[in-house]
């Protein structure tokens, strides 16, 4: 997960897309502090911040070189602050990655609309952000512009290769890569099936194909994972009539972003003061208190596994099921090849309520399952599907309605070549109701008597949430 913080004078002014022409005066944190930024991104999980250097309005929250429209115009700090260096100091004494939107779009620059030289203008910024300000890990582009506006060629190409020249750990983001792509929304959601497989070549950016963009490509010729991005609040810019949404919406969203094969890039935008909102750093509390409630335990980390085969033999200990226990996704299970089943047992050792599935592959041998689903054994001996899905990646999270069980089985129904399963994990979400798409494979295996109902949780806790 990687926190966005959209800020500018668009938090002053209570808009989101600015005019360009606000005066810099306006922009004046009377308490900004990029410190407590990193601290409750830390505090929640989260590994990367994200700040809008520049948004579409073109005012810079560092002193450009290029240009006047920036925080050295401004009253804040008597125009020598510099938001970007202070994040950045910020972000590495807290050992937080760092990642910089340098707006595409600008309002205000007087070059916008010839071509040359405003590619020109645009690279010199991008060269001052990627020089000044020590190890960035992600840049973040797009193509988002008003209608009416004027016409502009940006020379992506040459942007990328100075990105790479000057960062050669970043990743790009933009709609078609070319390291990571846009999802294809801004709700924060993954298609059910999501490939990091994607031909960049074949996407437009400012003009995705969303279903595309959302799905991926099993046959695709780059390895470009998705990030999901959204707002905590309905804009992306911090407003004083907003309210934050609640932490069971934002597990709602890691399970439909992270828990399909994707980084989820939440935005949550600093105060008009410079610090993020009580009410929003007390969601993400709360949510960070949900995922660490579920998955502080995995069910079956006690579990005897066995499989349909194994790569080696049982004697072969590289390769043996036991190892989907391990957090790890360079230690993995693998089986024999050219099987024509291939399948995980799971003995539980006792009967167990559950209803989330956590299942990786080790990516760096590539992502291969197309599809897989869960049985349970019931009491009358016959195996009953309790979920199922198509690709896994990295993670896939599968929420379903709470089942009891003591033997399971994973089953890999098609795969593009051998599977091979680094993680697998059951858990028990008591705080939240499946979606619909996870529970359609259950629905028609299922009476009453046999699925568990959760009524005994604390109803008081969940409300609050």
């Amino acid at each position: 997960m990687a926190l966005f913080l959209h800020f500018g004078t668009n938090t002053f002014t209570d808009t989101e897309w600015g005019t360009g022409h606000v005066d810099p005066s306006i922009f004046n944190p009377t308490n900004l502090d990029p410190h407590q930024w990193v601290q409750v991104a830390k505090d929640a999980g989260f590994s990367r911040v994200l700040l809008t250097a520049k948004h579409h309005d073109g005012f810079c929250l560092w002193p450009s070189d290029y240009t006047d429209y920036s925080v050295k115009s401004s009253p804040w700090k008597n125009g020598t602050g510099d938001v970007v260096a202070e994040l950045a100091d910020a972000a590495r004494e807290a050992g937080i990655g760092l990642g910089l939107y340098l707006s595409p779009w600008d309002r205000h620059e007087a070059s916008y609309g010839k071509t040359l030289e405003y590619n020109e203008y645009y690279m010199a910024q991008m060269t001052e952000l990627l020089t000044r300000y020590g190890d960035i890990k992600e840049v973040f582009l797009d193509g988002a512009k008003g209608e009416g506006e004027k016409d502009m060629e940006y020379f992506f190409e040459s942007w990328f290769s100075l990105i790479h020249q000057l960062q050669p750990g970043a990743a790009i983001f933009s709609d078609g890569g070319p390291d990571t792509r846009w999802v294809g929304d801004e709700a924060g959601v993954a298609g059910s099936t999501c490939w990091s497989l994607f031909n960049a070549s074949s996407a437009l950016i400012g003009n995705t194909d969303f279903k595309y963009s959302s799905g991926g490509d099993r046959y695709g010729h780059n390895w470009v994972p998705a990030e999901c991005d959204v707002s905590i609040r309905p804009g992306w810019f911090w407003h004083a009539s907003e309210l934050p949404k609640s932490a069971i919406s934002l597990l709602d969203l890691y399970y439909k972003s992270v828990g399909r094969n994707c980084l989820l890039l939440l935005n949550v935008p600093p105060n008009s003061s410079g610090l993020i909102s009580d009410e929003d750093v007390q969601v993400l509390r709360e949510f960070t208190e949900l995922r660490q409630t579920i998955f502080s335990s995995n069910l079956a980390k006690n579990g005897v596994l066995t499989a349909s085969s194994t790569r080696g033999g049982t004697t072969d200990t590289r390769y043996s099921p036991s190892s989907v226990l391990e957090d790890n996704i360079y230690s993995y299970w693998a089986p024999e090849e050219n099987q024509i089943e291939w399948i995980i047992y799971l003995d539980l050792g006792q009967s167990t309520l559950f209803n989330m599935l956590q299942v990786q592959e080790p990516i760096h041998m590539g992502q291969r399952i197309i599809e897989f689903h869960l049985d349970i054994l019931t009491g009358e001996g016959d195996w009953k599907t309790v979920t199922s899905g198509t690709t896994v990646g990295y993670q896939r999270l599968l929420h379903f309605i709470t089942v009891k069980s003591k033997i399971l089985r994973f089953v890999i129904d098609k795969s593009r070549a051998d599977p091979l399963i680094s993680y697998l994990g059951c858990y028990l979400d008591a705080f939240s109701l499946p979606s619909t798409e996870s529970n359609r494979s259950s629905h028609s295996f299922f009476n009453g008597s046999q699925i568990i109902q959760l009524n005994g949780y604390n109803q008081s806790h969940r409300a609050s949430i």
